[in-house]
């Protein structure tokens, strides 16, 4: 139970449960609080606490009586207590107090979410509180939750009462004072107002002296202190012994040392008051055992000097804003301010990214490389451009998933107001690659999918996908429009938009004659840009003659930047000779703009359709918890069968579930395979039972499965998995072994909205069967849909499941019959994006 946590000023502190051994430091903490907060928490002076009830505090049986403090360092800040009331009470009395040094830092909403956490787990349901009028502190704190709180005053005391279950309205509390304070805590490290630099040496050589030039070369607008033991000046600028020395305000230390000089820096940032450390050094996870034990430790002190890390073996943050010129990275020149939010996984790569992002006109608010991401992720750089005014695109560089559930959750918010754009190793998140049951790398694409997050699979195409939102405004539809004075172009251009879902319009390509000049290019361009039936251009062209001159590739390119820049649809363009204007995409192929094209209408198709929303359903509570009827009790019906292992077990069954019958083998891995002839159907009475089971018994051996007759269908599976990252994800496809042996399953992480289990049904490869295929008449698809979002519901709900399978499940147009589910138990796994608010180091 113990958590790093943040605060709402972006510091962290450490949160635990209290200890015996913990009673001095308790002591020292209420000596330190003022007569006024003593006054409010105990209705008395209570000026010391005597040894019995110090002896009674310090002592909690975690179950019945629970006390969490927050501390910072060794030193006690808060401490939040439950008691219950009474044996087996399903209502405990909550209370906590907050050192007067640290009260309104969002100490006690943190608390509350832990104690609400560890009481339900006890079988708590409910917090009382007695509460001062005066004390309007503690009372905006249980108003605040989003719980359903009941007041009532009485004897010169507000009694509070409420559930403690989650809410829809506490739950969206929760997430948004994670994200204020996540934001928070990046926002210090990407604005400080003073830099220390831990390792620039006074020879100008290594990676700390670079790092140290290139902040000073930027121009950043705080002060920079050089930290280093002997050296009075370092890259021209005053050095000290000690952050602390220099007397102004470090928000931000760089350090690039040795591993084992790391912790002594840490030490020294937090004495001068730093809010976070960027850690190029290397040799920490990355280099073994040792180095992962170092890492750990480095995460453990910068926490509990109120620090966040970014790295190690970062290569550094960048903020280009003009009132920060922040260049606190291993590259010697930054992109041009932009508006743009570039995150890179990588520390090896991340030079290459910002030159690449320079290269090609790419201008970037802020960068962040999170190298061994043992602290910063790229989810805590989600949190803070939801609301940075200076970023409206965001790419990342991704390598592997740390929370990819609240990854999901926050690039699913995200997307709704600024697009994020996402390339991702080859490498699957831990987990999908074991397993998922036969899995491919569209099980990921589509948990980007519903993510709304446009995933590429090069950091080429990531780049051309930031160009065109960067610059362009998003396409109302996907019909293009294709210009150019090349017919070969034009063909090609034509083939790419096909190939990426684009729909070229009546009327084109719209070919002009290569001799034609840049007065008759510019017209056909705005007739096109004007055309109702057109959503985006595709511009491609050729040199007409070799040799052309150079003013006339001048005209063209302002006769490109006339119409493109002045629309409201989106351009892309192929340039086989010349530059393009600024703020207009150009690629150095006709697919690379086709392509980019194509994604970002993907996108904008993505926005226009309404959010997908988790219906409620009606859950019995009474039989949830017993195993066999799990299913049942989320409205899923399977049809009974009775197995059985001899001849006239075989024909009691039968008159037990009512002619007709089918039998089965009962082996798992031949149960449903009717092409080896383990299944019999339609058995009208006992003489076919018998002469059926002669036949599976000869074959299979003894033991089969009756089950009376349903309508024939189209024969679909239902697939959950708890994944290790992702948590429960679902699956669905078609049944038959040509479906398993194609892996043919679509995958979506639980619980399912309406549009992620419509989407299941669509995307198998063989779905079309389900829609009406060769004269079959289609499939009830609605019903199919329901019984995804049951699942979903059913699987996020209970984390004890470890896989469930719904195979077959009979398809009709009235329907759906479930004809065989197996369900495997185990210990209920901790789900990452669950539970009280906490910092989950991603390594």
């Amino acid at each position: 139970m113990e958590a790093d946590v943040l605060l709402s000023d972006g510091s962290t502190v450490h949160l635990r449960p209290i200890r015996a051994e913990d009673a001095p430091a308790i002591v020292d903490f209420h000596g330190r609080m003022s007569e006024r907060t003593r006054y409010l928490r105990y209705f008395s002076p209570y000026p010391r606490i005597p040894e019995r009830d110090l002896e009674r505090f310090v002592n909690v049986d975690h179950a019945d009586r629970e006390a969490f403090v927050i501390v910072a360092g060794e030193k006690i800040m808060a401490v939040g207590r439950y008691e219950r009331l009474g044996a087996d009470a399903p209502e405990a009395e909550v209370a906590f107090v907050v050192e007067d040094a640290h009260q309104g830092r969002g100490i006690g909403s943190v608390l509350l979410e832990h104690l609400a956490e560890a009481a339900r787990g006890n079988g708590i349901e409910r917090f009382v509180a007695e509460v001062l009028p005066q004390n309007a502190g503690m009372l905006r704190v249980f108003g605040d939750t989003g719980y359903p709180v009941q007041r009532r005053y009485e004897d010169g005391t507000v009694h509070l009462s409420f559930p403690i279950a989650p809410t829809e309205k506490s739950r969206a509390v929760q997430e948004d004072r994670e994200q204020r304070t996540e934001a928070r805590s990046i926002a210090r490290l990407l604005s400080p107002r003073g830099v220390a630099v831990y390792g620039a040496s006074a020879s100008g050589q290594g990676i700390g002296a670079a790092l140290l030039g290139h902040l000073r070369d930027g121009g950043f607008t705080g002060a920079i202190v050089p930290v280093h033991r002997s050296a009075e000046r370092v890259g021209g600028l005053l050095a000290y012994p000690s952050a602390v020395d220099a007397r102004v305000e470090v928000d931000l230390a760089l350090i690039a040392l040795p591993p084992a000089s790391v912790a002594d820096a840490v030490s020294d940032a937090a004495a001068a008051g730093a809010s976070g450390l960027v850690v190029i050094s290397a040799g920490f996870a990355e280099a073994g055992p040792e180095g992962q034990t170092a890492q750990r430790a480095l995460i453990e002190t910068a926490h509990q000097a109120g620090l966040r890390v970014v790295g190690p073996v970062s290569m550094g943050v960048a903020n280009t804003d003009p009132g920060v010129r922040l260049n606190a990275t291993l590259a010697p020149r930054l992109p041009a301010a932009g508006r743009v939010g570039f995150f890179s996984q990588s520390g090896a790569l991340g030079v290459a990214l910002l030159t690449e992002a320079d290269r090609r006109g790419l201008g970037l608010s802020t960068f962040v490389s999170a190298g061994n991401r043992a602290d910063v992720s790229g989810n805590d750089l989600l949190q803070f451009w939801q609301d940075d005014p200076g970023t409206d695109v965001v790419l990342l560089y991704l390598e592997t998933f740390g929370n990819p559930r609240k990854f999901a959750r926050l690039a699913r918010r995200m997307s709704r107001t600024k697009p994020v754009v996402a390339v991702a190793s080859a490498t699957r998140p831990l987990g999908l690659a074991g397993e998922l049951p036969g899995p491919d790398e569209r099980a990921v694409t589509a948990l980007f999918a519903r993510s709304g997050v446009i995933r590429v699979d090069t950091v080429a195409e990531l780049f051309d996908v930031g160009l065109l939102l960067a610059h362009q405004p998003l396409p109302a539809g996907r019909r293009v429009a294709v210009v150019g004075n090349s017919s070969a172009l034009s063909g090609l251009a034509i083939a790419a938009a096909r190939s990426n879902g684009l729909v070229v319009a009546p009327g084109y390509p719209h070919d002009i004659s290569p001799q034609a000049g840049a007065h008759d290019f510019a017209d056909a361009l705005a007739e096109a840009a004007v055309d109702d039936g057109v959503d985006a251009l595709i511009v491609v062209f050729a040199p007409p003659l070799p040799g052309q001159l150079a003013d006339e590739d001048a005209d063209f390119a302002a006769a490109l930047g006339s119409v493109a820049l002045a629309g409201e649809k989106p351009t892309v363009a192929t340039l086989l000779l010349g530059q393009s204007p600024p703020r207009v995409p150009s690629y150095p192929s006709v697919e690379e703009a086709v392509r980019a094209l194509g994604r970002v209408a993907s996108y904008a198709d993505w926005l226009r359709r309404p959010p997908g929303v988790l219906p409620e359903f009606e859950v019995d509570a009474e039989i949830v918890t017993e195993r066999k009827n799990v299913l049942s009790a989320y409205g899923i019906s399977v049809v009974p069968s009775v197995a059985a292992g001899d001849e006239q077990a075989v024909l009691a069954a039968a008159d037990e579930v009512g002619y007709p019958v089918a039998i089965k083998a009962a082996g798992g891995a031949l149960r449903h395979r009717i092409d080896l002839g383990a299944v019999r159907l339609a058995l009208a009475g006992p003489d076919d039972v018998r002469a059926a089971y002669a036949e599976l018994l000869a074959a299979f051996g003894p033991d089969v499965l009756v089950q009376s007759m349903v309508p024939p269908g189209v024969a679909c599976t239902v697939e959950v998995v708890e994944d290790p990252a992702f948590g429960p994800v679902v699956g669905f496809g078609l049944g038959g072994v040509a479906s398993e042996l194609l892996g043919d399953l679509a995958w979506r992480a639980a619980p399912l909205t309406d549009r992620a289990a419509e989407a299941l049904v669509d995307e198998p490869r063989a779905a079309p069967l389900l829609h009406g295929y060769r004269g079959s008449q289609p499939v009830d698809r609605a019903a199919l849909v329901d019984l995804l979002l049951r699942v979903g519901r059913l699987a996020d709900d209970n984390p004890q499941i470890r896989s469930l399978s719904l195979n077959p499940v009979l398809a009709r147009p009235d329907g759906y019959s479930v004809l065989h589910a197996a369900v495997e138990f185990g210990e209920a796994r901790p789900r990452q994006d669950s539970g009280p608010r906490r910092l989950i180091t991603p390594s």
